[in-house]
């Protein structure tokens, strides 16, 4: 190997296999009254690479087991060059599978193997709300001073009349009504008697 594979800055000891798995995405779609149908290309897999290697001695062991697993719990995309991603686009991938191995009959020596799995770059750094037209927020602020303003000018204004009930004083002429007829029933009860007319 040309270029040590390099997983961030660390470089992965002692690598003694490497493989890649590649895999193209298709839908197979089915033609009425054809024995076959076609295929409709999807957006390829992930890239997965395959590491395998082994190291020796208490001390790098310690040191292999503390990096490597930092890593992997860390979650984090990081970069990787190897020579088996020549004429690949793959930058960035996560450490999917890590599996430790220790046999009694070698117990300084310390298997391990690792699944990558090719994941987008991370994004910029920048805040929530980097990107957005700052002239939408500057019009909402204007808008809510209009709105503000309005409220004040009605302040300004004095007190508005309450609108709440509009037959209140439609009561009160409405007794007016029923006392003034009461008063013509009695007039005329007392013409009626006046003239003799039952």
């Amino acid at each position: 190997m040309s270029i040590k594979p390099m997983l961030g800055d660390w470089e992965i000891p002692r690598v003694v296999n490497l493989q890649t798995l590649e895999k193209r995405s298709l839908a197979a779609l089915r033609i009425p009254g054809l024995p076959s149908g076609s295929y409709q290309k999807l957006p390829a897999m992930p890239t997965r690479v395959f590491i395998a290697g082994s190291v020796f001695g208490t001390e790098p062991q310690t040191e292999f087991l503390e990096t490597v697993r930092e890593k992997y719990t860390a979650g984090e995309p990081l970069t990787f060059v190897a020579d088996i991603l020549t004429g690949t686009d793959v930058q960035y991938v996560l450490i999917e599978q890590l599996k430790i191995d220790v046999d009694a009959q070698h117990p300084d020596q310390t298997s391990y193997q690792m699944v990558l799995t090719e994941s987008p770059p991370p994004p910029p750094p920048g805040g929530l709300l980097d990107g957005i037209d700052t002239g939408l927020l500057d019009q909402a602020g204007n808008f809510l001073d209009s709105v503000t303003g309005a409220l004040d000018a009605l302040d300004a204004l004095g007190s508005i009349p309450d609108l709440g009930d509009p037959t209140e004083p439609l009561t009160g002429m409405l007794d007016e009504v029923e006392d003034t007829m009461s008063q013509l029933s009695e007039a005329t009860s007392v013409i009626t008697d006046l003239f003799g007319v039952s």
